[in-house]
């Protein structure tokens, strides 16, 4: 202790608390999580030095903010690496700051606990040192002292364009290194723009990423046997976890997490290299049953958009199949009503869409997502079972959410496996291994084309482009004409054009992508946006891989997904805006204009109120996510909610977030819903700058149900607004 006490009394303290703070708890916590690379040990040499010629023989109240907000984007940044496998960039940082974002994803508790042990720690001693320890008697630093990170930052700068890495971001950088090389590269691009001066680019040529390819060879004769078709949609599985698929693509990942899955991928047809287009589920579950590109960024999902129209959604594979005389029947385990899907599934074709709501039996651990996988599959398998008694074919699409971030798992799976994460994994491995097996036993293999994929990956640490490796498994009556792995490259795009050739059936022209039961001599464009890269195949051996930063670096890759590639060299400039145009033409909105559109999330559907609002994501009402707003334009929301039940009131928040973090409408905390009389409320505001990934959040707790029967939101132009005075940022709202 007096030792201790004696160093509290050092007049370098203060310095010494302060490196160990931000210069020696990030070097350790690199090397224990195996993120060991030169740059990434330079990226925390730079920032560490930076914040300590900042804050040091500073105030402490002056101080203290900025570590507290550097330890816990340090902390959030180390857990949604260890949840999904990415790290975070600029659009993520409100997210990561967000203590109900830290909750949920953890579940209560941190995947590295010991992190957040070492950076409370570390603020308390240095915080302590703040009142024990007397200044040092030196003077105060000179301009010289940022020579140390000035040099460390331009090290790192030239060591990544003389000598380029393909190591995922988070083994390169550091959270407060890539947002401020995010922020320069784009200064960079709008300086080089500038200097270019007013240059007309050439459109890029789409017509291989967009155009419908059915010019293969087929791999059966005639149309499939099956009369029935099931997708099973895994939540955030990559295809690394398919022993097939590594087989095939010479994996240096060898981890088994799911020996059931690969079992069953021995009986299959498999698609090694298969491309998921992007992060977010409804994302995905456009692309492979609405056969198109969603958005490569944070714009309204295209689903979403669709909800506006009445054309595009009828080429949907539910919509085609339905029209051929399916019975199309969606259900998945958690909430309908978070990204709308309570109104995009019909939209598209689905007579018949279920949620949480639907199942009856009971789970066997609480998860709070929805329903965990054991009981989900045992669910499913009564609803297989009742669709085999109808006249009809039937189309059956099955979303598992077991696998999302926190990964809640039985405690005998946590015992056996090493994280949560890897946990979870083995349940649903061991749930859907049991599901394939009934399946088999009731003879509904023998009569139904069987497509089990994931909507998205949650991404593997240290394996390359683990982030955009999907799978797809087919299980075929006519197995013996298919073969067991299916050369090519495919993805989520071509699944809804997939199934219909299987059937021989008509496929529309607005449906893009190739056909997994063809053979092709050529290879293929395709495109993917996922853990920050935007990635290219010109499907002629040539893979462009495009940063944060802007810069463009492209490989030989025979294929897409690669254990293994060789850097050909980068650029910037013209070519990388060229990869950006493509994907922006993909981004093109299925509207003509973002204006003058009225969406409208209200339903008749009676919704139970809990007793208490837990989490404004899983516990919203309305499905009015991501939504983008042009700038200069005028947003109108309309909204009635009524007392379904009359001997209970409800009460009612509205909440609106951008890119996750919270936007003043200045509303009411709370407001009152009674039996006699509904809420009705009117508000506009004014967008002065584009917003993106804006999400409305209506809450509502008490002991009865509601009835959302109106929620509209109307953006336009405010030329057309005739008569509107000038709206300022603060909403106007007037409720009843």
């Amino acid at each position: 202790m007096n030792v201790i006490r004696r160093w509290l009394q050092h007049p370098h303290a203060r310095l010494t608390a302060l490196v160990g703070l931000v210069l020696l708890i990030p070097l350790c916590l690199r090397a224990a999580l195996g993120w060991s690379d030169v740059f990434g040990y330079l990226s925390d040499m730079a920032i560490g030095s930076l914040l300590i010629v900042l804050l040091h023989q500073r105030p402490w109240w002056l101080a203290l903010p900025v570590l507290l907000v550097w330890s816990l984007l340090t902390l959030a940044a180390a857990e949604l690496v260890s949840a999904v496998g990415r790290l975070p960039n600029i659009t993520d940082v409100h997210y990561l700051v967000d203590p109900q974002f830290l909750e949920n994803s953890t579940g209560g508790g941190f995947a590295q606990p010991w992190l957040a042990a070492a950076l409370l720690i570390g603020l308390t001693v240095w915080l302590i040192t703040q009142w024990t320890a007397p200044s040092a008697l030196s003077p105060r630093w000179s301009g010289k002292a940022w020579a140390a990170p000035i040099l460390l930052l331009i090290a790192h700068w030239g060591g990544q364009h003389l000598h380029a890495s393909d190591a995922d971001q988070w083994h390169q950088f550091n959270l407060p290194h890539q947002l401020l090389a995010a922020s320069v590269g784009d200064l960079q691009t709008r300086a080089q723009e500038w200097w270019e001066g007013d240059v007309t680019e050439v459109a890029p040529q789409m017509a291989g990423l967009t155009q419908l390819d059915l010019n293969g060879e087929r791999l059966l004769p005639a149309a499939g046997r099956a009369r029935n078709v099931l997708i099973i949609a895994l939540e955030g599985i990559p295809g690394a976890y398919v022993g097939v698929n590594r087989q095939a693509l010479h994996s240096r990942y060898q981890e088994n997490l799911m020996p059931n899955l690969t079992r069953w991928s021995e009986r299959g047809m498999n698609t090694p290299d298969y491309v998921l287009h992007s992060h977010q589920t409804i994302r995905g579950l456009y692309a492979m049953l609405c056969g198109d590109y969603d958005k490569l960024d944070n714009g309204t999902p295209k689903g979403v958009e669709m909800l506006t129209q009445s054309e595009r959604n009828q080429a949907c594979l539910p919509a085609q199949l339905r029209k051929h005389g399916f019975a199309t029947h969606y259900l998945q385990g958690a909430g309908l009503r978070f990204m709308a899907k309570d109104k995009i599934m019909p939209h598209i074709g689905f007579e018949t869409t279920l949620g949480l709501d639907w199942f009856t039996n009971a789970s066997y651990l609480h998860f709070p997502w929805g329903k965990d996988d054991k009981a989900f599959f045992e669910g499913a398998m009564d609803y297989v079972g009742q669709l085999q008694k109808q006249p009809k074919p039937w189309m059956l699409t099955l979303l598992t959410v077991g696998t999302h971030q926190p990964y809640s798992a039985p405690e005998d799976y946590l015992q056996r496996y090493d994280t949560p994460k890897q946990a979870a994994v083995g349940y649903l491995d061991d749930a859907l291994g049991q599901f394939l097996a009934g399946l088999e036993r009731q003879g509904i293999l023998k009569d139904t084309l069987v497509v089990i994929t994931s909507d998205e990956s949650h991404g593997i640490d240290g394996v390359r482009l683990a982030s955009s490796w999907g799978f797809n498994l087919m299980l075929a009556p006519e197995q013996e004409q298919l073969p067991k792995v299916k050369t090519g490259v495919y993805g989520h795009v071509d699944l809804s054009a997939s199934i219909l050739d299987y059937f021989a059936l008509p496929v529309p022209q607005a449906l893009s992508g190739r056909s997994l039961f063809r053979n092709y001599e050529t290879g293929r464009e395709i495109m993917s946006f996922t853990n920050g890269k935007l990635r290219y195949h010109d499907g002629q051996g040539t893979l462009t891989e495009c940063d944060f930063q802007q810069r463009c670096r492209y490989y030989a890759s025979p294929g897409f997904i690669e254990d293994r590639v060789t850097l050909l060299g980068q650029y910037g400039g013209k070519r990388a805006r060229q990869i950006a145009a493509r994907a922006a033409a993909l981004d093109q909105t299925l509207l003509r204009t973002p204006l003058n559109q009225h969406y409208q999330f209200g339903s008749a559907a009676i919704i139970p109120l809990k007793a208490q609002i837990d989490d404004d994501w899983a516990d919203n009402l309305i499905g009015a996510q991501y939504l983008e707003m042009p700038k200069g334009s005028h947003t109108r929301v309309r909204l009635t909610v009524r007392s379904a039940d009359p001997q209970h009131n409800a009460y009612i928040l509205l909440k609106a977030k951008q890119l996750e973090q919270d936007v003043p409408l200045a509303l009411p905390a709370e407001m009152l819903v009674t039996p006699d009389q509904p809420l009705e409320m009117d508000f506009s505001f004014y967008n002065p700058e584009p917003r993106k990934a804006f999400s409305f959040h209506l809450l509502g707790y008490g002991q009865g149900a509601v009835e959302v029967s109106d929620f509209s939101v109307v953006t336009e132009s405010t030329a057309q607004q005739e008569g509107l005075d000038e709206v300022s940022e603060e909403s106007i709202a007037q409720s009843s």
